[in-house]
């Protein structure tokens, strides 16, 4: 049952996500258009910020559907680290644009570049309402994975840019001011930024396979050896994330005597899962000594 609501929940998110790229593609192409015509950098901007997020978003959709395949022999695990790959590729990409922008602002300071502000304006609010919308179509999704959070934090800064383009359109018209233009534009770049590091900072932590947040596995020891008094230690934790939301463990575990191997290692399961998030963990049963010593006897591995 849980699998099927996996499953339905995975479909609907492809679907908010399509129609996310789509969305954002068009407006993405009539920004840029507009742009040249208009001849604004602030509109450029966005537009430039917009074609990463249309390929983040497309990475997503895709990601998703790669995820949905079944695990084989080569890849036990399934499909589903693609979505960090795809998430680390969008936040890197985010990086080389915030450079290009930031060398054109520069250069129009240098070099000021008239722009019709009344253009700019009406490219601008369709911008921001076709990012309004794109907004809602995916806050009814799921954000408890990596591509679903980077994809809305992608589109947030979207709407954002467009804020900062109808602003500099506004000043431009009222009081002929151009510079405000660059200015925003540079301010659109610390949005990319920022989206660029939260993103590549969180799917670079998994790929390294590092702990998952929030999860410290010393506690997680403490925890074990506290609720469980057949256990007698707990050590060789490791501790790292397949998804955001897909966290996994291995430990060993020295038993009392008497205690059942079985019944240990289910209760250790059920601990890890219930007071630690952890669905997926492979326990080693020690009785008299640990398994990785060559003086110790071999391990019952449950």
């Amino acid at each position: 049952m849980g699998h099927g609501h996996d499953h339905g929940a995975n479909r609907l998110n492809e679907r908010r996500l399509f129609w996310a790229a789509l969305l954002t593609t068009v407006t993405m192409l009539v920004e840029a258009g507009g742009g040249f015509i208009a001849g604004s950098l602030a509109l450029l901007a966005d537009a430039g910020h917009m074609l990463t997020d249309a390929a983040a978003l497309i990475f997503a959709w895709f990601a998703v559907r790669i995820a949905q395949r079944p695990a084989d022999w080569k890849r036990t695990y399934g499909f589903d680290r693609f979505e960090v790959l795809a998430a680390f590729t969008n936040g890197l990409a985010l990086f080389f644009i915030s450079i290009a922008i930031c060398y054109e602002a520069i250069m129009r300071f240098f070099e000021p570049v008239q722009v019709m502000g009344k253009t700019m304006l009406i490219i601008a609010c369709v911008g921001l309402a076709v990012n309004v919308g794109t907004l809602l179509i995916l806050r009814q999704g799921g954000g408890g994975n990596l591509n679903i959070r980077a994809a809305l934090l992608h589109v947030l800064s979207d709407l954002l840019g467009s804020v900062a383009a109808i602003i500099a359109a506004l000043v431009i018209l009222w009081t002929g001011w151009m510079p405000i233009d660059p200015l925003l534009s540079m301010l659109i770049t610390l949005l990319i930024l920022r989206s660029a590091w939260l993103i590549t900072k969180d799917a670079a932590h998994i790929l390294l396979e590092a702990a998952p947040a929030g999860l410290d596995v010393r506690e997680v020891q403490k925890d074990l050896e506290a609720a469980i008094p057949e256990v007698q230690s707990i050590h060789h934790v490791h501790a790292w994330s397949l998804t955001e939301d897909r966290r996994l463990m291995t430990l060993h575990a020295r038993i009392t005597e008497t205690a059942l191997p079985e019944q240990i290692c289910a209760a250790i399961k059920d601990r890890l899962k219930d007071r630690h998030g952890i669905a997926h963990a492979t326990v080693e049963i020690e009785h008299r000594g640990c398994a990785d010593s060559p003086r110790t006897n071999a391990p019952v591995k449950v």
